[in-house]
C-alpha cells in the first residue's frame, strides 16, 4: 500500500506576519521625507513609505496624515539646526558679540547648506507650525538666545547708545532675511556668485556688529 505523503503547511506571508524591513520605522520615514523635500519632490506619507520600502499602510501607525509626518520632519530639521548652532557656540569666545557672530554664521551656513530643511522650519508651506509645540518652543529658545547675547553686550557696555529692542530685531532680521534671500534666489540679481555667498554672509554680520559696537 503506498505511503501517504502529508503536505507541508504553506508559509502564510500575511502583511501582519512580515516584520518591518527597518528596525525604527518612524526614524526611517522621517529621513525619507527629509530626502524628498531636499529633492524638491512632493512629500506624502505614501511616498515616504515607498522610499522606505515598506507597505503603504505601515506608516499610518506612526503618522495618521501628512501634517503629522511634516511636523515630525520639521522637529528633526530644527534639532539639526540647533545642534549646529550649539556646536558653534561651544567653540566661540566668551564675549557676547563674538558669540552673536558665531551664532549668526552657524545659522546662515546651516540654512544655506540645507535649504529644503530651512524652508520646512521657516515657513508654513508644509504644515501649520503652531501645531508642533516642540518646534514652537525650540524656535522661541533660539530667538531668545540671540536676544540674550545682544542684551549681555548692552549690559557690559559693548554697544553704542541705541534702543536694545531695535538692535535685537535688526539682528534677527539680518540672519533670517539673509537666509531667505539665498533660499529665494535673490543674490544673482545683486551679482553675488554662489561661491561668494558664505563670504558675503560673514561680511554682512561683521558690518552689523561694527555698526552696533562701541568704538
Amino acid at each position: 500500500m503506498p505511503t501517504r505523503q502529508t503536505s507541508k503547511p504553506r508559509s502564510r506571508r500575511t502583511a501582519e506576519a512580515r516584520p518591518y524591513h527597518h528596525g525604527n520605522l518612524r526614524r526611517v520615514l522621517i529621513d525619507a521625507a527629509l530626502q524628498l523635500a531636499t529633492e524638491g519632490a512632493e512629500v506624502s506619507v505614501r511616498e515616504a513609505a515607498r522610499r522606505a520600502a515598506v507597505s503603504p499602510g505601515a506608516p499610518f501607525r506612526h503618522f495618521p496624515n501628512r501634517e503629522a509626518l511634516m511636523a515630525a520632519v520639521a522637529e528633526e530639521a530644527q534639532r539639526r539646526f540647533r545642534a549646529e548652532i550649539e556646536a558653534a557656540l561651544r567653540e566661540a569666545p566668551a564675549s557676547p558679540l563674538d558669540r552673536f557672530r558665531a551664532y549668526g554664521l552657524a545659522y546662515l551656513r546651516w540654512a544655506m547648506r540645507n535649504p529644503a530643511h530651512f524652508e520646512i522650519i521657516s515657513t508654513g508651506r508644509y504644515f501649520a507650525h503652531g501645531s508642533s509645540e516642540e518646534l514652537t518652543r525650540d524656535n522661541a529658545e533660539l530667538i531668545g538666545l540671540s536676544e540674550q547675547m545682544l542684551a549681555d553686550a548692552a549690559a557690559q557696555g559693548l554697544l553704542r547708545p541705541a534702543d536694545l529692542k531695535r538692535i535685537q530685531i535688526a539682528g534677527r532680521a539680518l540672519v533670517y532675511g539673509f537666509a531667505r534671500m539665498n533660499l529665494d534666489g535673490h543674490f544673482p540679481r545683486w551679482s553675488v556668485e554662489a561661491s561668494e555667498i558664505e563670504r558675503m554672509a560673514e561680511g554682512v554680520i561683521d558690518l552689523f556688529i561694527a555698526g552696533i559696537a562701541k568704538p
